[in-house]
C-alpha cells in the first residue's frame, strides 16, 4: 500500500500546516498592547495550536513510514483537538456575542458599559485583584499618551474615532460634563453624580479613568474585537482539520482494505 500510505501522509501534513492560523492566532493575541495585560486567551490557543501541530507531524510520519499505531494515534488524537477547538471556537463567540458601544451627541467616538457584556467576560475586570494588575499594565502602555501627541484642539478630538480602551480610559465620560483641555486633561464638572465614574476621573496622568468602569468596558469591547478576529481563523482552521480528517480517514480504510486484500491474494496464490 505504498500509494496509500504517501497520500495519507500528504493529508496529514496538512493538518500541520493548519496549525499554523491556530499557533499565529495566539500569537497574535499575546503580542496586543491591550491583550498583553489581560493574559486570558492566548495561551489555550497557542497549546492548542502546538498540539495539532505534534499530533499532524505524528500522523505524517506514520503515513509515510508505514507506521500502523501511530496512524490510530493520530486519528483518535486528532479527534480529540478537533473537538475541542470547536468547543473554543464556539466559546469564543458565545462569550462576545454581547456588548457595543453607545452614541454621545456631537461625538464621533463611542461610549461603554461594563453591564452591556457578558457575565464571563465581566468576571475578568470586575474582581479588585485582577483589575489592580490589569490597571497597573495600561497605565505603562502609551495608549493614552499618543492621545496628547495626535489631537491638539477639542473639535479634532470630539470627531475622532478612537478605540474603545482610549474611550473608556483616557477620559471621563461624556455625561459627566468635563470641560476640554486636552485629551487626557479635563475640568469643571457639570455634575459629579451623574456616574460613579466622574468621581473616579484623575487628571494625574498615571491615574486618568483606569479605575473607572467604562475602561474595564472599553477593555472588553477591544477584547471583544481582537477575539472575534482570532475566532475567525480558529473556524477556518477548525473547518480545514475536519475536512482533512475525514479524507485521512477514508484514505486510512482503504488502506487498511488494500493491506487485507494484498495479503489475501498472497495467501491464495
Amino acid at each position: 500500500m505504498p500509494l496509500s500510505n504517501n497520500v495519507i501522509g500528504c493529508i496529514n501534513f496538512i493538518s500541520v500546516l493548519l496549525s499554523v492560523p491556530v499557533i499565529g492566532a495566539g500569537i497574535w493575541l499575546a503580542t496586543g498592547e491591550v491583550n498583553s495585560c489581560v493574559k486570558l486567551l492566548q495561551w489555550p490557543v497557542i497549546i492548542l495550536g502546538v498540539l495539532i501541530l505534534l499530533v499532524g507531524l505524528a500522523g505524517f510520519i506514520g503515513g509515510f513510514w508505514r507506521v500502523t499505531w501511530l496512524l490510530v494515534v493520530y486519528l483518535i488524537a486528532m479527534l480529540v483537538l478537533i473537538v475541542l477547538l470547536g468547543i473554543l471556537v464556539g466559546f469564543i463567540y458565545m462569550v462576545t456575542i454581547k456588548g457595543s458601544g453607545h452614541p454621545e451627541p456631537s461625538r464621533a467616538y463611542l461610549e461603554y458599559s461594563l453591564q452591556d457584556f457578558s457575565g464571563y467576560l465581566r468576571r475578568r475586570v470586575q474582581r479588585s485583584y485582577k483589575w489592580d494588575r490589569i490597571r497597573t499594565c495600561l497605565s505603562t502602555t502609551s495608549i493614552c499618551p499618543q492621545l496628547n501627541q495626535t489631537f491638539t484642539s477639542a473639535l479634532d478630538f470630539f470627531n475622532a474615532h478612537l478605540s474603545p480602551i482610549q474611550s473608556g480610559c483616557c477620559k471621563p465620560p461624556t455625561k459627566c460634563g468635563f470641560t476640554y483641555v486636552n485629551p487626557t486633561y479635563w475640568i469643571s464638572p457639570i455634575d459629579m453624580n451623574a456616574d460613579m465614574d466622574c468621581l473616579q476621573w484623575s487628571n494625574d496622568q498615571n491615574a486618568l479613568c483606569y479605575a473607572c468602569d467604562s475602561c474595564k468596558a472599553g477593555l472588553l469591547q477591544n477584547l471583544k474585537v481582537d477575539w472575534l478576529k482570532a475566532d475567525i481563523f480558529l473556524l477556518l482552521a477548525l473547518i480545514g482539520l475536519i475536512i482533512v480528517y475525514i479524507i485521512g480517514c477514508c484514505a486510512f480504510r482503504n488502506a487498511k482494505t488494500e493491506d487485507i486484500f494484498r495479503k489475501y491474494r498472497q495467501g491464495y496464490t
